[in-house]
Parts: structure tokens; C-alpha cells; sequence
């Protein structure tokens, strides 16, 4: 079921509406209802996927029971490593099979969400074993495992901080602060996704099927798939943050204006927060992190940032892709507060380009092509067939505005892109999101509930030929 759609609208509706009536005389048949749902949304993506998701929260619900037993840590230990390296190898075998194989073998599908789930296990088995979280009566794990919100592209759900809200006096008992912020995330996320995330595809998948045949053209597409990504990937999350807001469950914060950073190293701790802070947490810091030398910082930095590469993806491009940042971050650390002196325009313009040639080879089908349009992006000619990168940008409004603005028709593809362009660069740099203000309680003025409303309703109506998120795809 599509976040992007009134299925998805209604089915929020019908159990949001359910849980909190049913909580006012039981809670606990209410939070069983909200299990219920949850199971359902993802009986919606599919049986087989369900059963596979299944059996990996039943192998994660047998060694909670026996970790969190009085017991040789030996055993625990033991206990700990087998149930991580069942969530380990299925989502090795699911997502890495085509790619060790060289495309010989192949299951040919894969359970939806099943890199987010896979961690999201990881995190609950560390945490058992080390004790930060120690399972209470009633911590419902099949709740924690399907949580519909956050189920399929996160955020990583961290058991220490989840648990304790489900048993808090405000789970599914909602305050008009809590209904106010999820309907604000819902409203805003759908408008990332629908009104911006889909229209810079528009553009970045025409410059990649061939209009990019220009440096303009090229840097366009590599903006464009920069904003696409965020957007798509930051809409998804404050539409989850709203969800579980309106059921009385704050989620961590996903995103935090991560491309106004000044470096690579703060962009990490802006972008996919709850990612990093797994990888730190549960890669990083067991591998040794910085306390056995500068060097073996270094490699461990880059194993760190090889795992993110390869769990976004089977392929060389994501592998590149992730040494390009651990390589960066190394960078930075030899180069300690030297690029503190550095303005700081410069350093944020040194950041963001990084940021952008790097995501080349994340949406790049395979290395060459990346290496085509970054070269075209450099030594290109000075064209711009906008008409070819704007074909099929926003239809709908496109054919309304030739009819209001016929005398500027041929003009169109200049003012439609710049307003996509615009509008995008204006929303990422902002200094406060969407994000930060349901963190921090921050109510929107009438002006703003009104320009809320008028995107939500545009991209409600925009609903048909969505496509679905990037992130689920990971």
C-alpha cells in the first residue's frame, strides 16, 4: 500500500480512528488492534515477503527470550551472533545473490523493506545482548517488527527509545499538540513526494534516457536527482513521523536541513540520522572505532561507509558510492580544523558539490554511465534542450497554464523548470523543517495552515502516476 494514495489515507484513517476509540475503555485490545494493522499493511505488499519478515521477527523474538535470561555470557553470545547472522544472510541472499553471482542466479524478488527490517533487527538483538534495553511484560515485538509507519523505509527504529513510549500514558491517548503535528507531516510530506520528489524525476529520468547531452543539461540532472532524492526520502519520513504522531509515538528524527552543512562529516549527522547512528553504534564503535590509532579509524571509517554502500544497493555503483564518503570523512579528519578557516560559503559549496557528483554514481545504473555524465557534465557543450529535460513535467498544470498563458507557451519549459528549481533549493536550505518543528512542538501560523492545505489538496489530486518511493526500494 502506497503512502501516496487514498488507500493509504483511508487505511490511516480506519485504525488511527479505531486504536484511539477502542483505548479510551481497553488498551490493550487497542494496541492489539493496532498490531493487527500493522500485520495487515504488510499482508498488503505481499504474502511471501510477509512470511520471509515472519520468520526473521520469530528468530529475533526466540533469542530476546534467551538473552534476556540469566545465562552464560558465552552462550549469550553465541545465542546473539546465530540470530544476527539469520538476519544477516537472508537479506544477503535476497539482495546480493544476482550481484556475487554476476547475474547467474537470482531469487528475483525481495521482501518489501527488508533492508530497513534487517537492521532494525540487528539493533534489537545488540541491545538485548548488552542490556541498554531489558524487555518488560507486554513489549509487543511483532508491534516493533511491523510498525505500518515505519515498516518499509524507516526510520531505523531503536528498541530503548520505542518500547518505553508504547508503554508511556500517551500511546494511542494522542494530545491536540501530538493530532496537530501528524496531520502537519502528513500534509507535508505528500506535497514533497507528489509536488517536488516526482517532478525532479521527471527531469532527472529525461536527462538520463539522453537530454543530458550538455554540461547545462548534465548538472541539471545532477541537482535534479539531488532534490529528488531528498525530497522522496524526507517527504516518506514525515509522513511516518505523522502517522505514529496521531498515534501517540514520536519517531526519531530522520532528517535536519542535512545539505546546509559545512562539511561531510555534518552532513552524516543530518542525513538518514537514525542510519548513522545504527552504523555507528553497532559497526563503529565494536569494530573499535577511534580508540586503536588514527589508522585503524581510517579503515574502519571506510568498512562503515562500505556496509551503507552496499546495503542501499547491490552493485559497484553504491560500493563507489559509499567509499567516496568514507574517503571524504577521512579527508576531513586529516585536515582537522584547517577548513575551519575556510568561509564558510566556501565550505558549504565545497560540500554540496561533493554531495552531488557522489549521488552520480547512487542513481547511475552502472559505472559507466556515471563516468558518461559526470564527463558531460564537465566537458559538455553549452547547450540547454530544456524541452527534452521538461517533457512531461507537471502535465496537468502545464496544459492549464497554455491555456491561461498562451503567449507564453514557448516560454513554458524556462518558467516550469525554474519554479521546480526554485522551489526545491528554497524548501532544502530553509533553516528550520518540517522534521525540527514537530520535534520541538512548533505550530504553524494561519498563513502557513492555509498554503499547507491548498499542497496538500494539489497533491492529493495529483495522486495517479505517482511512482513509489526510492527508499522502499532498498
Amino acid at each position: 500500500m502506497s503512502f501516496q494514495s487514498l488507500d493509504f489515507l483511508a487505511f490511516v484513517a480506519a485504525v488511527t480512528g479505531g486504536c484511539l476509540l477502542v483505548a479510551r475503555r481497553t488498551p490493550w485490545a487497542a494496541k492489539l488492534l493496532l498490531t493487527v494493522g500493522c500485520i495487515g499493511f504488510c499482508l498488503d505488499a505481499g504474502l511471501r515477503g510477509f512470511l520471509v519478515l515472519c520468520c526473521g521477527a520469530a528468530v529475533s523474538l526466540a533469542a530476546v527470550k534467551y538473552l534476556a535470561a540469566d545465562r552464560p555470557q558465552n552462550r549469550r553470545r553465541a545465542a546473539m551472533i546465530a540470530a544476527a547472522a539469520w538476519h544477516i544472510v537472508v537479506l544477503a541472499v535476497f539482495k546480493y545473490t544476482g550481484f556475487v553471482t554476476g547475474g547467474a542466479a537470482s531469487v528475483g524478488w525481495v521482501p518489501l523493506g527488508l533492508s530497513f527490517f534487517t537492521f532494525q533487527q540487528l539493533w534489537l538483538l545488540k541491545e538485548v545482548y548488552t542490556r541498554e534495553y531489558v524487555p518488560q511484560p507486554g513489549d509487543d515485538l511483532l508491534l516493533y517488527a511491523f510498525f505500518f509507519p515505519s515498516v518499509t523505509s524507516g526510520p531505523i527504529l531503536r528498541p530503548g527509545t520505542f518500547f518505553p513510549q508504547v508503554r508511556s500514558e500517551r500511546f494511542l491517548r494522542p494530545t491536540w499538540e501530538d493530532a496537530a503535528a501528524g496531520i502537519c507531516g502528513i500534509c507535508v510530506g505528500t506535497a514533497k513526494k507528489v509536488l517536488l520528489a516526482d517532478a525532479f524525476g521527471v527531469v532527472v529520468n529525461n536527462g538520463w534516457n539522453g537530454a543530458a547531452a550538455s554540461a547545462p543539461a548534465a548538472w541539471l540532472t545532477i541537482l535534479g536527482y539531488t532534490m529528488q532524492l531528498y525530497f522522496d526520502f524526507s517527504g516518506y519520513c514525515d509522513i511516518a513521523a505523522g502517522c505514529a504522531r496521531l498515534l501517540g509515538i514520536r519517531l526519531p528524527m530522520n532528517f535536519d536541513s542535512p545539505y546546509r552543512s559545512l562539511s561531510v562529516t555534518e552532513f552524516w549527522k543530518r542525513w538518514h540520522i537514525t542510519l548513522t547512528t545504527f552504523l555507528r553504534e553497532c559497526v563503529y564503535f565494536p569494530l573499535g572505532g577511534s580508540r586503536k590509532g588514527a589508522a585503524r579509524a581510517y579503515l574502519n571509517i571506510l568498512l562503515v561507509f562500505l556496509i551503507s554502500g552496499i546495503w542501499h544497493g547491490a552493485g559497484w555503483t553504491f560500493i563507489v558510492w559509499g567509499l567516496l564518503h568514507g574517503l571524504a570523512q577521512i579527508a576531513e579528519r586529516l585536515l582537522g580544523k584547517r577548513t575551519e578557516r575556510l568561509p564558510k560559503v566556501l565550505r558549504w559549496a565545497l560540500m554540496f558539490l561533493f554531495v552531488n557528483l557522489a549521488w552520480v554514481f547512487f542513481r547511475a545504473p552502472d559505472l559507466a554511465s556515471a563516468w558518461a555524465l559526470l564527463k558531460t557534465a564537465f566537458t559538455g557543450g553549452s547547450g540547454l534542450p530544456l524541452p527534452a529535460l521538461a517533457a512531461g513535467l507537471f502535465p496537468k498544470e502545464r496544459a492549464a497554464l497554455q491555456l491561461l498563458l498562451s503567449d507564453m507557451e514557448s516560454n513554458l519549459n524556462v518558467l516550469l523548470v525554474s519554479v521546480l528549481y526554485g522551489a526545491g533549493a528554497a524548501v532544502v536550505l530553509y533553516p528550520r523543517s518540517t522534521a525540527r518543528d514537530m520535534e520541538e512542538g512548533r505550530c504553524p501560523g494561519i498563513l502557513r495552515c492555509v498554503l499547507l492545505a491548498a499542497a496538500a489538496a494539489w497533491a492529493v489530486l495529483s495522486f495517479t502516476g505517482v511512482t513509489t518511493f526510492i527508499y522502499s526500494n532498498f
